[in-house]
């Protein structure tokens, strides 16, 4: 029998080897671990769909900072549980709100650590909506200026970047052009460009209590049968003045990653969900894997669809592998 000149097995067969010739390298510094802070004092709730995921009060933050800088976790995305919520989601921009102060604690002592902000008015808002509510309807337009307070009260307490999740048409032209007139010129977007409507959300929702009490979120978010559209929404972003464009969910949209990253020249974040997550470790728990090879191939795998950045819930657990 004979062979060709190329075999390529004569590449793997050792560990040296492999590890060579490696396509795709993950590292630490591409991780973004959440944070899910809460009001209180001395708090820290594990969240029972996402083993491992707490929910933290202010003065529990800095002794977390301090693990995930440990680990080469150079990021943080931060969200927000008020302590009273309302139609008009008032406490997302408040100066003395829990994530305004969390950014500050942050800030404070960990300088080191970059923080990111989620801005978005469904963990405020007693109806769990991303937006105002007129006659049963998310208003886009009406949205728009709470959303520019929203960034705005972040930038102020320090955030380094902001990220509006909403899908409302138009936010990041009026996120870009609030920062811009009050001197924050500087601070970058990341832009949830390609959102879903998924239902791999289910354990945020439960994590951030914001599962709207009436509908659903279709109406805005995007239709998972949809891939030419995400070009489209992550143009109309690019064209606002978006630094990052975000796809979200990750690992049923690996196509979308690709996508996006051969079509746009600028950095391409992907979300990790948790749903994804939550998999892995239910599974996990019975056994049925090994949660984390599979987190790894999964983290690895979204890197290598073209995602320069990974939030993930597993961010400290793929750090931690990393580090050996």
């Amino acid at each position: 029998m004979v062979f060709p000149d190329y075999r390529p097995r004569r590449l793997r067969r050792n560990v040296q080897l492999r590890s060579l010739i490696r396509e795709t390298r993950l590292s630490s510094e591409q991780l973004i671990y959440p944070l899910f802070v809460i009001h209180g004092k001395g708090v820290r709730e594990e969240i029972p769909s996402m083993p491992g995921v707490f929910r933290l009060s202010v003065d529990q933050l800095a002794k977390e900072a301090k693990e995930i800088l440990s680990l080469g976790i150079n990021h943080v995305i931060l969200f927000g549980l008020p302590e009273k919520k309302d139609p008009a989601g008032s406490g997302s921009h408040a100066k003395d709100g829990v994530i305004q102060r969390a950014i500050k604690e942050l800030k404070n002592k960990a300088p080191g650590l970059m923080v990111s902000t989620d801005v978005c008015l469904c963990e405020y808002t007693s109806h769990g909506h991303c937006g105002v509510l007129v006659d049963k309807q998310v208003d886009n337009d009406a949205t728009l200026e709470i959303l520019a307070k929203i960034a705005l009260s972040h930038a102020q307490a320090g955030a380094d970047i902001v990220a509006p999740s909403d899908m409302m048409d138009g936010r990041v032209a009026e996120i870009r052009g609030i920062l811009d007139e009050n001197n924050f010129e500087m601070v970058p977007i990341m832009s949830y460009a390609v959102k879903y409507a998924s239902a791999f959300y289910g354990p945020f929702r439960d994590a951030a209590d914001c599962a709207p009490q009436e509908g659903d979120r279709q109406a805005y978010q995007m239709d998972p049968a949809n891939a030419r559209e995400a070009l489209r929404e992550a143009t109309l972003d690019v064209d606002e003045g978006a630094d990052i464009l975000m796809v979200k969910p990750a690992v049923a949209y690996l196509d979308i990653i690709s996508r996006l990253k051969d079509e746009f020249d600028l950095p391409i974040a992907a979300y990790h969900v948790s749903g994804e997550y939550a998999m892995i470790k239910a599974a996990g728990e019975r056994g049925w894997i090994d949660p984390e090879k599979v987190l790894a191939e999964t983290l690895l795998s979204i890197h290598r669809a073209g995602a320069d950045i990974i939030i993930s819930y597993g961010a400290k657990e793929m750090a931690k592998m990393l580090n050996g």
